[in-house]
Parts: C-alpha cells; sequence; structure tokens
C-alpha cells in the first residue's frame, strides 16, 4: 500500500484527496493523468487528447479539487455532453473528492429546475457537471447567483461537436469569468474543435496520449447483432439462450443501466449480480468473489467498475451498448480469450451507433463478423442440444432412483421422462418474438449508407436539447 500512495504522493495532493484516490483503488497514474495533473498544477490552459476509460476524469478532476479555495460558490464547471455522463462523472468526483469536503451537482434536463438552482446557489457545492443545453437555459435566465467558476473544463469535446453543441458552447463562454483557466478533454481534435480551442484557452500545452492502433486479442471471436433500440433487452436474452455462457461479462455505461438490467436478468431466471462504482468494497469483494467462484454466472459492469478485472475463465464478454471509444472496446473484450483460452465477444448496435462501430473497426483492425439474432426455433434448438448432452453427462444420485422407483408404480417411466424433461425446458424457455434486429440486407443498406455519408464533408448537425 505504501507504494501505491507513493505514486500519487508525487503530485502534491493533500492528505484528504489522497484518501479518495487509494480508496477508489488507483494504483499508479495513467498516462493521462501522469502528463496532465503537473500542468494542470501550474494552473496552464490544457487540450488533452485521451480516450474515454484512460482516467480522464481523475486527470482533470484531482488537480482542480486539490486547487479549490471553499469560497462558498462554485468553483469548478464541467461541461459534458449526455445526461449519463454528467451524472456519472458528478458521482466519481464526489467519490475522489468525498473526504476533502468537496460537493458535486450534476446539471441536466429531465430533473427539477428548482432543485438544480437551489442545490447551486444554497448548498455550497464546489462543482457542477453540466449539459451544455441545460446549463445555457440557466445562465440565460439568470437563475444562478455568483455563478463564477474559475476553472472550467469541456470533457468529451468531439462528441459535443458531433452532437451539435458547438454554438451553445461558445454562448456558454460569454457568461463565464474573462480569468479562468480552461481544460479541453477530446478523444480527437477535429478543426472545428481546434478552432474552438482558440477562442476559449491562452496560450495552452497541448498533451496526446491517443494510441495510434490497439490491437484484439486473436483467441477472441468477435460478433455483432444490429438491433432496434427497443429491442436491445430482448436480443440480449435471446443471444445468452443460445449462447448459454458458463461465465459472461456484460458492459453497461452506466451504473443505473447495471442495476435495472440486473434486475431484469434475475427476474428471467438468470444468476446474475451487477457491479458499479456505488457499491462498498465489501459488496464489491462479495459480488467478485462470488463470480469468480461460479456462485453467479453473468457479471453486470460498467467500465470503471470493470477497472483492474482479472478472471481468467470468462467465456463471453457482452457489450450491452457499443463503448464510448474504440480503446474502451479493446479493453473490455480483452476479459475473455485469456490464458490460452477462446473466447467470445458479442456487441449490440443500432443503425444510429454504425459510425462508432466503423470506428471500433478502424482503430484495432478487429476482424468483427456481423451475424444476424436468433430466431427463437434456433434458440430453442440449441436448447435442446445442451439439455441432451448435460443429461448424457449427469450423474445419477440415490435420491433420483427412489423418486422413479415410487413414480413407476403409477405412472410409464417414459411420462416420467417426458415430464422431467418439461420441466427443465419450461425452467428457462425461450420466449419473445420470433425475429429480433435487422435482416442482412436492411443492415447492408446502412453499411453502404454509412460509406457514403463518411466521404461527404461534414455538415452542420440540428442542435439536441438535452
Amino acid at each position: 500500500m505504501e507504494q501505491e500512495l507513493n505514486d500519487f504522493e508525487g503530485f502534491g495532493f493533500s492528505k484528504n484527496i489522497l484518501k479518495g484516490v487509494i480508496e477508489a483503488g488507483f494504483k499508479v497514474p495513467s498516462p493521462i493523468q501522469e502528463k496532465a495533473i503537473p500542468v494542470i498544477l501550474q494552473g496552464r490552459d490544457v487540450i488533452a487528447q485521451a480516450q474515454t476509460g484512460t482516467g480522464k476524469t481523475a486527470a482533470f478532476g484531482l488537480p482542480a479539487m486539490q486547487m479549490a479555495r471553499f469560497t462558498g460558490e462554485v468553483e469548478i464547471l464541467v461541461i459534458i455532453p449526455t445526461r449519463e455522463l454528467a451524472s456519472q462523472v458528478s458521482d466519481e468526483l464526489y467519490r475522489l473528492g468525498r473526504y476533502a469536503s468537496i460537493q458535486t451537482v450534476a446539471v441536466y434536463g429531465g430533473q427539477s429546475i428548482s432543485r438544480q438552482v437551489d442545490l447551486i446557489n444554497n448548498r455550497g457545492a464546489q462543482v457542477v457537471t453540466a449539459t451544455p443545453g441545460r446549463l445555457l437555459d440557466h445562465l440565460r435566465a439568470g437563475r444562478l447567483k455568483g455563478f463564477n467558476p474559475w476553472i472550467v473544463i469541456l470533457d468529451e469535446a468531439d462528441e459535443m461537436l458531433d452532437m451539435g453543441f458547438i454554438e451553445d458552447i461558445g454562448s456558454i463562454f460569454e457568461f463565464l469569468p474573462k480569468v479562468r483557466q480552461t481544460l479541453l478533454f477530446s478523444a480527437t481534435v477535429p478543426p472545428a474543435i481546434a478552432k474552438l480551442a482558440r477562442t476559449i484557452l491562452q496560450n495552452p500545452v497541448t498533451i496526446d496520449v491517443t494510441p495510434k492502433t490497439l490491437a484484439t486479442p486473436e483467441d477472441i471471436e468477435q460478433r455483432y447483432y444490429v438491433i432496434e433500440e427497443r429491442e436491445r433487452e430482448e436480443a440480449l436474452v435471446r443471444l445468452i439462450d443460445t449462447e448459454a455462457p458458463p461465465k459472461a461479462l456484460i458492459f453497461c455505461r452506466t451504473k443505473r443501466e447495471t442495476d435495472i438490467l440486473s434486475t431484469t436478468m434475475i427476474s428471467r431466471g438468470y444468476s446474475a449480480k451487477a457491479l458499479h462504482g456505488d457499491m462498498e468494497q465489501f459488496q464489491r469483494n462479495v459480488t467478485m468473489d462470488s463470480f469468480k467462484r461460479g456462485r453467479i454466472d453473468m457479471l453486470i459492469a460498467t467500465d470503471v467498475a470493470a477497472r483492474g478485472l482479472d478472471i481468467t475463465d470468462v467465456s463471453h464478454v457482452f457489450n450491452y451498448h457499443i463503448p464510448f471509444d474504440p480503446e474502451s472496446y479493446v479493453h473490455r473484450i480483452g476479459r475473455t480469450g485469456r490464458a490460452g483460452k477462446k473466447g467470445i465477444a458479442i456487441t449490440l448496435v443500432t443503425p444510429l451507433e454504425f459510425k462508432e462501430l466503423n470506428r471500433i473497426m478502424e482503430f484495432s483492425g478487429a476482424p468483427i463478423v456481423y451475424e444476424e439474432v436468433p430466431t427463437i426455433t434456433q434458440a430453442r434448438r440449441r436448447h435442446q442440444n445442451l439439455l441432451i448432452g448435460k443429461l448424457t453427462r449427469e450423474h445419477i444420485n440415490e435420491e433420483a432412483v427412489e423418486i422413479i422407483q415410487r413414480l413407476s408404480e403409477d405412472v410409464d417411466c417414459t411420462q416420467i421422462a417426458c415430464k422431467a424433461v418439461s420441466m427443465l425446458l419450461d425452467k428457462q424457455s425461450v420466449a419473445g418474438p420470433n425475429r429480433i434486429g435487422l435482416s442482412s440486407r436492411e443492415v447492408e443498406r446502412i453499411m453502404h449508407k454509412t460509406a457514403r455519408q463518411k466521404s461527404v464533408k461534414r455538415m452542420p448537425t440540428r442542435r439536441k436539447r438535452f
């Protein structure tokens, strides 16, 4: 533990900040943390190019919280593209800074405006994470009193560009203090982001830790299935029924999704548990031990919670949602196909997510093969074959012999066998619509359309409010 402490002590963090870091399980700084933290602590503006899942939140959050002055007003503003990310970043910053009395507020659409205003104006929060649309609404309406954050972070800047938020970002900065420290984090820096950086940053230091390529292991069979958003849950169940994975790791984007999916899978008769950052360490340990020992078959986790997982016998990795970036995809699927064993990685994709899928294929050179979600008939046939195999190998115990002897006095043995097999089949019956997902012809059309769009110059996108 001493070595772990020393790795972060080198940055000069306070004792309370270090306590949050160590409790979060951080052992050594990631490349983006190692390069960005000292520069941010010097008060410099930064353009940092790094993928999601590389420790970016801690890279900008730890030094920002270290420099907090506790004025009673908001000091740190993180602007982020989606509600889920705003909530996730807010939770992680609170977790890292709670022993240093850091309070955080997430601001996004779909929540009570008055509650958000009260939390910002009256509760002494030092950190606000916000989506552009809702933040701009607050600022234009003049609801935020003394809102003068002196550290401003743009996270996932290229995603905000893709979602049409650049104009909103420019408008937000008109309300912010002129004297400030500005940090821009992005997976890529296209011309529009570079132009924005020139207008809002002062003499920035540029940091780039993005790998050019990152190959996927050869022992992993990679597939993707194209579905409609409403079919996501049913498609996952159908694939699990068909694949019958001995030990599966299922990745969701948010903590809320892991809880919902875990509850759903348990209600359907599967042995599953969620793993996410809101769980106490004791709960995490119990869950991990259950998964390692085979007491549960499925672990449903976020990228952050799965950091550092080292389990050699995971047969399948399911991407319930496609990850935010190619590097996260490579790290996710690397949890299977270990120690010389074969593994299977399955990704669910909607037509709107083809852009992300193409980025993953280009980045990793991964041979991700398209397949159609099995029909009920195919899934049932697979079930039957698995059941036949299990029955063939099953050990016969004395109690079973006694039950058969008692039943055979009144019931034919063939009927007993049929009833027993029926009970086993009913226990995990394959249900739902016969066909799920898009046909190969529909997927072909989407792929051709995506390829054409890549060759066309980017057009202005319609702004989407969050």
